[in-house]
């Protein structure tokens, strides 16, 4: 498939003016990210690349995180199941294990297994903007933050009101969503949940995902407190998830946070994960094979912030964590972890800024890690922006990599950290906020690399490190604001990897990013009550055939009633973003939300 003529298509279908709105393209220039900075700044004052994007205008058209993810090219959604169930998520090359996600802050990833880091215990609707930091985080994060990080950002409720939510689809597919916020004064408390059925596109892929949460927000005279219960439960038929057996797993997971601010300059922050999976090889044989596992996770933050004249602040804090597993298989264990660290921002808006960073990770008897961080950007000219990072990375071994075993795989109890040094530079183009332009460059080493190998189809594959993994690449976007308040959305990363020894044997894991994938999407209003997205993704995966996949989402705006429909895969693209793992085909959802009381 021709990659260029693709995406030239879709751009010249999508010129044409669908809206009678007269409303103007979005001119402001003040979206604020709190991810990869120190503190919360205007997106296009950040030095490192970071994506914003913000839920709250895609609500309609969206229909479930992975929808919004799939937005960036940079982003690789390796899925074993649609709708969120449970895929793997990969950011510039890395595995799925250098991804660290984080929910208001404080770290989701599991430290079971790395397949478990997107069990977001939240619904849709409680979050109000998913960011992404491209690239090393560990300076700011710690563990897992190599390739990147993933923050699904909670939004406070701005008035009270009730909303339900019901749709319908094919291969069995149903769906119920509600959220009910009251607000009174400067307290506020939302309940969401969700239901998400299906009988599956094939045999043995049924699922049922329900979550639910309570969110509360208020002011003392310490500041800002926000507590946060969810919890989530997942049942799903897992043909072919981990080779050619009729698997059936069901997670489970509990989330309990809080952050308290002390006045201006200190916040605390705790939270408690506790995530269960259980595991049959053979769905109609469970006594052959049945892994049962549960993990518990604790974590407390406290970050303070110094102001030192006008321009420079000073940021530091300590954290601890406390993980642990019960499994029948993989035995019991548990790991304690602390971490301080440090960090010099100066910043002269509109001329040049800098930030220099460290942080130690200590676990054990007498290990740890540093990651150490640099970062700049000077501007040109008002709208062009100049900017440049260099950080060191790490990763533990998950409790799987180290001591799981079954007849085709074996984890080691000898794995060392991974560890990685990336370099970044990059520039950016606004011109008014009608276009915006945006390139970078950057380069990984990572040593100590942990992956699954064989020498041959018939050995079992063995978690190793392997040493001297490169990945370099470019990514570029452009953002066009179109008349009648119309967008349209260019964006491609390239990647090329490097590991001969690695080659010469079978990697289960590493070898399966996109060396090309390109993104073209349109967004905007259809008359005066409508509004619509549309996205086509092609993908072309290491040593492996290019394929596309085409989305349509439309929804009515305003009123009590708001009819939507949602078309997946249009083109009907038989692909595998797992090797051995068939995705859904040509699928739609149509619904409606309810809006009882409140709302806009």
């Amino acid at each position: 498939m021709n990659l260029v003529f693709v995406l030239t298509l879709l751009f010249l279908l999508a010129l044409p003016g669908f809206s009678q709105n007269s409303s103007g393209p979005e001119t402001r220039r003040d979206t604020v990210v709190v991810t990869g900075t120190w503190q919360p700044l205007a997106l296009e004052e950040a030095d490192r690349s970071v994506r914003a994007l913000p839920l709250d205008k895609l609500r309609l058209v969206t229909d479930t995180f992975t929808d919004l993810l799939r937005l960036d090219p940079s982003i690789d959604l390796r899925q074993r199941a649609p709708n969120g169930l449970q895929g793997d998520v990969s950011i510039r090359g890395g595995s799925f294990g250098q991804t660290l996600v984080l929910l208001d802050g404080l770290r989701l990833n599991d430290v079971q297994s790395g397949h478990h880091n997107l069990d977001v215990p939240v619904p849709l609707e409680a979050v109000g903007s998913v960011e992404v930091l491209k690239g090393s985080g560990s300076t700011l994060y710690g563990s897992d933050a190599v390739g990147g990080v993933v923050h699904f950002v909670t939004r406070a409720p701005e008035s009270s009101e009730v909303r339900l939510r019901g749709a319908v689809g094919n291969f069995g597919v149903n769906q119920e969503r509600g959220t009910a916020s009251l607000v009174r004064g400067g307290v506020s408390q939302t309940l969401h949940f969700s239901r998400d059925f299906s009988t599956g596109f094939i045999p043995n892929r049924d699922y049922r995902n329900v979550l639910m949460s309570s969110d509360t927000r208020f002011r003392t005279g310490l500041g800002a407190s926000h507590v946060l219960l969810a919890t989530r439960d997942s049942p799903f038929g897992a043909e072919q998830f981990y080779g050619n057996f009729n698997s059936w797993e069901r997670t489970r997971s509990w989330w309990a946070a809080g952050r308290q601010e002390l006045g201006k300059r200190t916040e605390l922050g705790f939270a408690f994960r506790r995530h269960t999976d259980l595991f049959v090889l053979y769905r109609d044989r469970p006594q052959v094979f049945t892994n049962r596992h549960a993990a518990e996770s604790f974590q407390g933050t406290v970050r303070r912030r110094e102001q030192v004249g006008s321009n420079t602040n000073v940021f530091y804090g300590a954290e601890l964590y406390r993980d642990s597993i019960v499994s029948n298989n993989l035995g019991s264990h548990d790991r304690l972890r602390g971490a301080a660290y440090g960090s010099v921002d100066f910043r002269a808006l509109r001329r040049f800024s800098l930030n220099l960073g460290v942080r130690d990770e200590m676990w054990g008897s007498a290990n740890h890690q540093w990651s150490p961080s640099v970062a700049g950007g000077y501007w040109l000219t008002q709208s062009v922006k100049l900017r440049a990072s260099a950080s060191r990375a790490f990763r533990l071994p998950t409790y799987t990599d180290l001591y799981y075993q079954d007849p085709a795989n074996r984890g080691s109890a000898n794995l060392r950290p991974e560890t990685a040094s990336s370099y970044e530079a990059g520039a950016d183009w606004n011109a008014g906020g009608r276009v915006r332009a945006g390139v970078a460059v950057f380069h990984r080493r990572e040593t100590d690399g942990i992956d699954y190998v064989r020498s041959s189809p018939t050995d079992i594959w063995r978690a190793t490190n392997f040493q001297s993994l490169r990945f370099t690449g470019v990514e570029a976007d452009v953002r066009v604001a179109l008349p009648r308040g119309q967008q349209v959305d260019f964006s491609y990363t390239g990647l090329r990897g490097a590991q001969a020894v690695l080659e010469m044997r079978q990697s289960k894991y590493v070898f399966n990013y996109p060396v090309n994938y390109g993104i073209v999407g349109w967004q905007g209003r259809v008359g005066s009550r409508f509004v619509a997205r549309t996205r086509l993704g092609v993908v072309e995966r290491y040593k492996r055939d290019a394929y596309a996949v085409w989305d349509l989402y439309g929804a009515a705006t305003g009123g009590r009633v708001r009819p939507f429909l949602q078309f997946t895969n249009l083109g009907g693209s038989r692909y595998q973003e797992i090797p051995g793992v068939a995705m859904l085909g040509r699928a739609v959802v149509g619904g409606v939300e309810w809006v009882l009381f409140g709302g806009r």
